[in-house]
């Protein structure tokens, strides 16, 4: 029987989905199988009803929501007119990705599964739990469900007995060839990028707004243990438009001194040129990267040198080791045996990229130019909250960013590369320029001018709010209720003029929740509880919206554990009412979050 042509399709957030998509591409390669993997947004879904063999590999993120590159899959595949027989020539299987300490864990990928059957699908297995949470990672779950996932494959499309596997050593051919250049080209790559923009079309990921820099403050003092930025950008002629709740996405790059050491190591010249080439028909070039390009702008724009590595990158870099005891370190890094071993050399401390191929110098040295964009993941955009509205604030958007630093046994501190690199571009020295563009948030806010709006955002989480009090306040919409927590009024207290400025005008009522001002610790939950009567009236007489933002881990839980039981006392209401009330005002998105890790 002629092999198939299996498809494997992705939604992925933060690329994990993305890695493991790719990593079942490549075994699918090595066992003569044809495969295509896309992000799900990309695929055509009508034409699902043609592919014989579809692997589908999701993650799952906030609370139980689809990733944003498969959100119009999402509502194409669960449209209520789609014949249940549409799906019944297809074979699937379903690798979810999550983490089970939130109430949703791999939501996404159960009921996909449950929808794919009803659609006559046939499941070659049952869903892969892939969980974060696991001292291993997703790849405890992943790698006995691959297992068991190419047996079923193989026993219905067998690898030809004249070709056989490819073996595990040997590397398959780069995805693109680097030719480089004798002579400089007459335009270098940042000219490019920046003549490269379409006047006419919204910035978006392929062609961002060249954002110029207006400010770039510290807005925690100096004593607080946390680098806190309020930072100003300049939209004039942008053709950006947002509205509250909507995120701005702004395009990180390496800092000058990692770009030379990762050259150095590997022996690369950062001024050489180059062109890219696909090696097979079909597949294109990066859109960010322009042609010709130089080695620095590849290395500082787009190799993200500076993430945790996958195993992917360990089982790459093994095949490409012409030093045995380096290679076979790096084959027990790759190797199921070698997880925990990995884990505490890589993801516990947090290793980057750079920092491996510096404990590999003979590795790294050898590398083929042609590998890197196989071997190393691009730089992703980092999603922020916008914090203003153009509303009061024309042609100017601004963002609240904590700085992201912290110690692990490593001697060097860990950094986040975007906000490490923003905190460091001073426009007081001269014009600073960052690409960026928006899209939709998850929060929106009522309309109708006489529904109130209970804001609940500690900590950074409360910068979408403020553009929403910004935007509400200038609409003349005066039912604006904000909980705030921090540590410190003195240390950590944003915007506290401008919120104290509403109150007195009577545009806001503030509560807030200083943590750490008194022996008990006090957060925004305790201060939902302690004025339940209210809550309960803005929202069962008043018909309030309810919005969450901040820090995924335990607030959303502990927000929502405050609500049901201030519907119980206040409401009189039984546990299980409690908890359909709460489930009512999410469908009907009354109760709304935005949350991050």
């Amino acid at each position: 029987m002629p092999s198939p042509g299996l498809l494997v399709l992705f939604g992925s957030q933060t690329g994990t989905a993305q890695d493991v998509s790719e990593r079942l591409g490549r075994e699918a390669r090595r066992r003569r199988l044809d495969c295509r993997v896309q992000a799900l947004d990309s695929y055509s879904v009508v034409n699902l009803i043609n592919e014989p063999l579809v692997i589908f590999v999701c993650a799952t993120t906030g609370q139980g929501d689809p990733p944003d590159n498969m959100k119009n899959f999402w509502k194409f595949i669960f449209r209520k007119n789609l014949p249940p027989t549409s799906l019944c020539q297809m074979d699937f299987a379903i690798l979810g990705l999550g983490d089970s300490s939130y109430a949703k864990f791999n939501f996404v990928a159960k009921k996909l599964h449950r929808r794919l059957l009803q659609l006559g699908g046939r499941a070659l297995l049952p869903v892969c739990l892939g969980d974060d949470q696991h001292e291993l990672g997703p790849d405890a779950a992943v790698d006995p469900w691959l297992r068991d996932l190419w047996d079923k494959v193989l026993g219905l499309y067998p690898v030809p007995v004249d070709l056989g596997m490819i073996p595990a050593g040997v590397p398959l051919p780069s995805k693109f060839t680097l030719h480089f250049l004798l002579e400089a080209p007459r335009m270098c790559s940042e000219e490019q990028r920046v003549t490269g923009t379409d006047p006419h079309g919204p910035p978006s990921e392929q062609q961002p707004f060249l954002a110029p820099m207006v400010s770039n403050r510290r807005v925690t003092s100096p004593l607080h243990f946390q680098d806190v930025r309020l930072i100003e950008f300049d939209i004039t002629g942008s053709g950006l438009s947002f509205a509250a709740g909507d995120v701005v996405l702004i395009q990180p790059e390496n800092s000058a001194s990692h770009t030379q050491q990762f050259c150095q190591v590997l022996g690369l010249d950062p001024d050489q040129n180059f062109t890219l080439l696909p090696r097979e028909p079909g597949v294109s070039c990066p859109a960010r990267l322009p042609q010709p390009c130089s080695v620095r702008h590849l290395v500082s724009h787009y190799l993200d040198i500076a993430s945790v590595p996958r195993r992917s990158f360990f089982e790459l870099l093994a095949c490409l080791s012409p030093h045995e005891l380096e290679r076979e370190k790096l084959l027990h890094f790759s190797s199921p045996q070698g997880q925990e071993e990995l884990y505490s050399y890589c993801s516990r401390p947090r290793r980057t990229i750079l920092e491996v191929l510096c404990d590999f110098p003979h590795t790294a040295g050898a590398i083929p130019a042609d590998y890197l964009l196989d071997l190393i993941p691009p730089i992703r955009p980092r999603a922020f909250s916008i914090a203003s509205s153009l509303l009061a604030h024309p042609s100017r958007l601004q963002i609240l960013m904590a700085v992201v630093q912290y110690q692990t046994r490593l001697k060097e501190p860990r950094r986040g590369l975007c906000s490490s690199w923003l905190a460091s571009l001073d426009p007081g020295q001269g014009p600073v320029q960052v690409p960026l563009w928006v899209r939709p948030g998850g929060l929106t806010f009522p309309e109708t001018p006489d529904t109130p709006v209970i804001m609940v955002g500690p900590g950074t989480g409360v910068a979408p709010f403020r553009a929403a009090v910004q935007e509400r306040v200038a609409q003349g919409q005066n039912g604006n209720f904000l909980f705030f927590g921090c540590r410190w009024r003195d240390q950590d207290f944003y915007w506290e003029a401008e919120w104290m400025e509403l109150e007195r005008r009577g545009c806001l009522t503030l509560f807030t929740a200083f943590s750490r001002e008194q022996e008990q610790k006090v957060y925004v939950q305790h201060r939902l509880r302690e004025l339940g009567p209210l809550v309960w009236e803005l929202l069962d007489r008043r018909g309030a919206y309810f919005s969450l933002a901040g820090n995924a881990k335990c607030m959303p839980a502990d927000v929502s554990e405050a609500l049901t039981s201030i519907f119980q006392k206040e409401g009189g209401l039984s546990g299980p009412d409690a908890a359909s009330y709460l489930a009512r005002l999410q469908r009907t998105r009354r109760f709304q979050s935005e949350t991050w890790a």
